[in-house]
Protein backbone atom coordinates (compact mmCIF):
# COMPACT_ATOMS: atom_id res chain seq x y z
CA UNK A 1 0.00 0.00 0.00
CA UNK A 2 1.57 3.31 -1.03
CA UNK A 3 2.19 5.90 1.70
CA UNK A 4 0.14 9.01 1.37
CA UNK A 5 2.20 12.17 1.61
CA UNK A 6 1.03 14.81 4.05
CA UNK A 7 1.31 18.47 3.29
CA UNK A 8 1.92 21.22 5.84
CA UNK A 9 -1.77 22.19 6.11
CA UNK A 10 -2.82 18.59 6.85
CA UNK A 11 -0.07 18.23 9.45
CA UNK A 12 -1.18 21.40 11.26
CA UNK A 13 -4.83 20.33 11.20
CA UNK A 14 -3.99 16.91 12.64
CA UNK A 15 -1.75 18.46 15.30
CA UNK A 16 -4.46 20.93 16.30
CA UNK A 17 -7.02 18.13 16.69
CA UNK A 18 -4.63 16.09 18.83
CA UNK A 19 -3.86 19.11 21.02
CA UNK A 20 -7.55 19.88 21.47
CA UNK A 21 -8.20 16.29 22.53
CA UNK A 22 -5.43 16.55 25.12
CA UNK A 23 -6.84 19.82 26.48
CA UNK A 24 -10.28 18.35 27.22
CA UNK A 25 -9.08 15.30 29.13
CA UNK A 26 -10.54 15.05 32.64
CA UNK A 27 -8.18 16.13 35.41
CA UNK A 28 -8.27 12.64 36.91
CA UNK A 29 -6.58 11.26 33.78
CA UNK A 30 -3.63 13.60 34.22
CA UNK A 31 -3.38 13.59 38.02
CA UNK A 32 -4.64 10.14 38.89
CA UNK A 33 -7.79 9.00 40.67
CA UNK A 34 -9.03 11.42 43.32
CA UNK A 35 -6.68 14.18 42.18
CA UNK A 36 -8.01 17.68 42.83
CA UNK A 37 -6.20 20.52 41.15
CA UNK A 38 -5.28 23.45 43.41
CA UNK A 39 -7.44 25.69 41.23
CA UNK A 40 -10.46 23.52 42.11
CA UNK A 41 -10.13 24.19 45.85
CA UNK A 42 -11.90 26.93 47.76
CA UNK A 43 -9.83 29.49 49.70
CA UNK A 44 -11.47 29.79 53.11
CA UNK A 45 -11.08 32.16 56.05
CA UNK A 46 -12.31 30.99 59.46
CA UNK A 47 -13.41 33.50 62.09
CA UNK A 48 -13.62 31.97 65.56
CA UNK A 49 -10.81 29.47 65.00
CA UNK A 50 -10.41 28.55 68.67
CA UNK A 51 -13.96 27.47 69.39
CA UNK A 52 -16.48 25.85 67.10
CA UNK A 53 -14.43 27.07 64.14
CA UNK A 54 -11.67 24.60 65.03
CA UNK A 55 -13.82 21.60 64.18
CA UNK A 56 -15.36 23.34 61.16
CA UNK A 57 -11.83 24.07 59.86
CA UNK A 58 -10.87 20.40 60.33
CA UNK A 59 -13.92 19.41 58.32
CA UNK A 60 -12.74 21.72 55.54
CA UNK A 61 -9.10 20.61 55.64
CA UNK A 62 -9.29 19.32 52.05
CA UNK A 63 -9.78 22.93 50.90
CA UNK A 64 -7.32 25.83 51.30
CA UNK A 65 -7.59 27.42 54.72
CA UNK A 66 -5.91 30.75 53.95
CA UNK A 67 -6.75 32.74 57.09
CA UNK A 68 -7.63 32.07 60.71
CA UNK A 69 -9.02 34.67 63.06
CA UNK A 70 -9.57 34.49 66.81
CA UNK A 71 -9.28 36.96 69.66
CA UNK A 72 -7.74 34.29 71.91
CA UNK A 73 -4.42 33.00 70.56
CA UNK A 74 -4.13 30.36 73.29
CA UNK A 75 -7.53 28.87 72.52
CA UNK A 76 -6.82 28.89 68.78
CA UNK A 77 -3.28 27.47 69.12
CA UNK A 78 -4.21 23.93 68.00
CA UNK A 79 -5.99 25.26 64.93
CA UNK A 80 -3.02 27.48 64.13
CA UNK A 81 -0.74 24.42 64.35
CA UNK A 82 -3.06 22.36 62.14
CA UNK A 83 -2.97 25.04 59.41
CA UNK A 84 0.52 26.57 59.60
CA UNK A 85 0.27 28.24 56.16
CA UNK A 86 -2.87 30.19 57.09
CA UNK A 87 -2.37 33.84 58.02
CA UNK A 88 -3.45 34.68 61.57
CA UNK A 89 -5.58 37.58 62.69
CA UNK A 90 -7.16 38.76 65.92
CA UNK A 91 -9.61 41.20 64.30
CA UNK A 92 -11.96 39.96 61.56
CA UNK A 93 -12.15 43.45 60.03
CA UNK A 94 -8.40 43.52 59.45
CA UNK A 95 -8.58 40.02 58.02
CA UNK A 96 -11.35 40.97 55.58
CA UNK A 97 -9.39 44.07 54.53
CA UNK A 98 -6.05 42.30 54.09
CA UNK A 99 -6.97 38.84 52.82
CA UNK A 100 -7.81 39.31 49.14
CA UNK A 101 -7.33 35.65 48.22
CA UNK A 102 -10.30 34.21 50.14
CA UNK A 103 -13.38 32.89 48.37
CA UNK A 104 -15.46 32.09 51.45
CA UNK A 105 -15.77 32.98 55.12
CA UNK A 106 -16.76 30.68 57.97
CA UNK A 107 -18.25 32.45 61.00
CA UNK A 108 -18.03 30.42 64.21
CA UNK A 109 -17.76 33.16 66.82
CA UNK A 110 -20.00 33.89 69.81
CA UNK A 111 -23.63 34.24 68.73
CA UNK A 112 -23.98 38.01 69.00
CA UNK A 113 -21.30 38.63 66.33
CA UNK A 114 -22.54 36.29 63.58
CA UNK A 115 -24.61 38.84 61.66
CA UNK A 116 -22.01 41.60 61.78
CA UNK A 117 -19.26 39.38 60.40
CA UNK A 118 -21.62 37.73 57.91
CA UNK A 119 -22.75 41.09 56.54
CA UNK A 120 -19.15 42.24 56.19
CA UNK A 121 -18.24 39.05 54.28
CA UNK A 122 -21.25 39.31 51.97
CA UNK A 123 -20.41 42.97 51.39
CA UNK A 124 -17.09 41.78 49.96
CA UNK A 125 -18.87 39.18 47.78
CA UNK A 126 -17.57 36.21 49.74
CA UNK A 127 -19.47 32.94 50.12
CA UNK A 128 -20.65 32.52 53.70
CA UNK A 129 -21.06 29.64 56.14
CA UNK A 130 -22.34 30.89 59.47
CA UNK A 131 -22.97 28.85 62.59
CA UNK A 132 -26.37 29.04 64.26
CA UNK A 133 -27.97 31.20 65.39
CA UNK A 134 -27.58 33.18 62.22
CA UNK A 135 -28.72 36.41 63.83
CA UNK A 136 -29.47 37.92 67.22
CA UNK A 137 -32.70 39.66 66.24
CA UNK A 138 -35.18 40.19 63.39
CA UNK A 139 -33.47 43.35 62.14
CA UNK A 140 -30.19 41.45 61.61
CA UNK A 141 -32.08 38.61 59.91
CA UNK A 142 -33.66 41.05 57.47
CA UNK A 143 -30.34 42.73 56.71
CA UNK A 144 -28.60 39.41 56.04
CA UNK A 145 -31.52 38.27 53.89
CA UNK A 146 -31.32 41.48 51.84
CA UNK A 147 -27.54 41.17 51.46
CA UNK A 148 -27.77 37.54 50.32
CA UNK A 149 -30.66 38.27 47.93
CA UNK A 150 -28.66 41.10 46.34
CA UNK A 151 -25.88 38.60 45.55
CA UNK A 152 -27.60 35.56 44.00
CA UNK A 153 -24.29 34.08 42.80
CA UNK A 154 -23.02 33.65 46.35
CA UNK A 155 -23.56 30.49 48.34
CA UNK A 156 -24.75 31.00 51.90
CA UNK A 157 -25.49 28.44 54.58
CA UNK A 158 -26.32 28.46 58.24
CA UNK A 159 -24.67 25.61 60.09
CA UNK A 160 -27.16 23.24 61.59
CA UNK A 161 -25.20 20.06 62.06
CA UNK A 162 -28.25 17.91 61.38
CA UNK A 163 -28.41 19.29 57.84
CA UNK A 164 -24.81 20.33 57.11
CA UNK A 165 -23.36 16.96 56.24
CA UNK A 166 -23.69 14.74 53.22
Amino acid sequence: MPKKSQNRRQFLATSAKASAGFMILPRAVLGGPGYIAPSDKVNIAVVGAGGRGASVAQGLASENIVALCDVDDRRAAKTYQAFPKAKRYRDFRKMLDAQSDMDAVVVATPDHTHAVIGLAALGLNKHLYCEKPLTHNIYEARKLTEAAAARPNLITQMGNQGASGE
